[in-house]
């Protein structure tokens, strides 16, 4: 199971997120369910790169599958759009294949 835990601020602006484990919907190489997810994260993370200013450290073990990503700095109304995006698909993805592939976590700090 893929665990993601979204750490939003008093302002329920997200901080940071972290993704541990792979869904194990299917054999490696053909688990639609954890390269939907990797997809999702992966661009997204690109995505505030390349299109936005706003700092960040992402630290990611492509053996394990773990990434743990962390704004820097203010948020920019830009990552956090692309932010929020991806937590939509990633519920999507929880809603249409369970909570047995996929588990969404939100903490306040």
């Amino acid at each position: 199971m893929t665990r993601i835990t979204i750490y939003r601020n008093q302002n329920r602006e997200v901080e940071r997120f972290s993704c541990t484990g792979h869904a194990g919907y299917a054999a490696s190489g053909n688990d639609i369910v954890c390269a939907s997810i990797s997809v999702l994260v992966i661009n997204t993370i690109n995505s505030i790169e390349t299109f936005t200013s706003t700092a960040f450290i992402c630290e990611a073990e492509e053996e394990t599958g773990d990434i743990d990503f962390r704004f820097t700095e203010d948020i920019s109304p830009d990552a956090s759009l692309l932010i929020e995006s991806m937590i939509l698909g990633l519920k999507e993805i929880q809603n249409d294949y369970g909570k047995k592939f996929l588990t969404l976590d939100f903490k306040e700090v």
